[in-house]
């Protein structure tokens, strides 16, 4: 956990992801979203929600939004049901400034239902604001996304991108555990989630909980950080988190982009196609094929064809589009049974 990336990080977006993001580990940056337009006559930096909300009716598109709305009977925890065969609150489409007016109306009413609407595009819902919301270290072409609602908790899950959040409005506590505590976080079904991402189901349970005594292995490393408005974490890739906005309206703006993106293939594209190839083939096998990843892929020992010349690396060689055009067509041949 790094809590005070250099200055210099924070100029450009190559000097982030040079001094930042090759890293590989979350970043806490406090204040440097404190400039934004919204923010301007807070009685304390990044301290006051007017002009938040003035902001959010001025670029208001009136489009429709889905909105996540729990019964207060739930706390306002987003999850599963019980049984795992549905969801503990419901999907509602609303006109954005509607659902807005009501989060807005029920923040701090303890009998009232919970609202949440998150991930809105904002060149989409709210055409403009992404200009009043820059900063100087993600790429120009990123657009950030809006997340409004009262208090909540949104389970444990990953990003496949690299993801810096920015509390505009209340506080945000992230709860945040490495990758590779995959393997005790009991993740849930991957084709049947609430917004897409598979998520923990032991990250809130009870310490002791039976149902998952694996995650006792890990529950003491996890990194917790809270933000205040104006303030922002980089979350790298496939770092797992907990978000819990802590008050009565609470208002994010995230931006999400691949910094190490070669081309249009994701690797999580390539871990499902390996799961339907490889994943129920004998334990040998599987062995076997975890040897060519690692010597192929993952690279431990530096890169396969080191020994011969560069001009002899073929589509092995450091990356161009032509090796990259060189290999796909070789996967879309080999996709189609050539």
């Amino acid at each position: 956990m790094i809590d005070a990336p250099p200055a210099e990080a924070l100029t450009v977006p190559d000097a982030f992801r040079a001094m930042v993001m090759e890293r590989g580990e979350p970043v806490v940056l406090r204040g440097v979203a404190r400039d934004w337009p919204m923010f301007a006559g807070a009685a304390t930096p990044g301290g006051g929600l007017d002009g938040v909300v003035e902001q959010l009716k001025r670029f208001d598109a009136g489009r429709t939004a889905e909105v996540f709305v729990g019964d207060p009977a739930i706390g306002a925890r987003y999850t599963y049901d019980e049984a795992l065969t549905g969801f503990n609150f419901e999907r509602r489409a609303m006109p954005f400034g509607a659902a807005l007016a009501e989060i807005l109306d029920g923040a701090g009413r303890p009998a009232a239902s919970s609202m949440y609407m998150g991930s809105l595009p904002a060149e989409t819902y709210l055409p403009g604001i992404e200009q009043t919301t820059r900063l100087a270290f993600v790429p120009p072409t990123v657009q950030p996304r809006i997340w409004i609602g009262h208090a909540s908790t949104v389970a444990c899950h990953y990003d496949q991108m690299d993801n810096v959040a920015c509390v505009a409005a209340g506080r945000r506590r992230f709860t945040l555990f490495p990758p590779n505590a995959i393997h005790d976080l009991y993740v849930g079904p991957i084709d049947y989630t609430m917004a897409g991402q598979p998520i923990s189901l032991a990250v809130d349970s009870d310490r002791g909980d039976p149902r998952y005594p694996r995650f006792e292995r890990v529950r003491d490393r996890a990194i917790v950080v809270e933000l205040e408005p104006g303030d922002a974490l980089y979350v790298p890739k496939l770092w797992w988190h907990k978000v819990e906005a802590l008050g009565d309206v609470n208002v994010l703006v995230n931006f999400w982009w691949d910094a190490f993106a070669t081309g249009p293939d994701r690797p999580y594209t390539a871990m499902m196609l390996a799961l339907l190839a490889i994943a129920e083939r004998p334990p040998a096998e599987r062995a076997a094929w975890r040897a060519w990843f690692d010597h192929y892929v993952f690279r431990p020992d530096g890169h396969p064809l080191a020994f011969l010349p560069a001009e002899r690396h073929g589509v092995l060689g450091a990356g161009s589009k032509e090796n990259h055009g060189r290999m796909r067509t070789m996967i879309m041949r080999l996709l189609r049974g050539g």
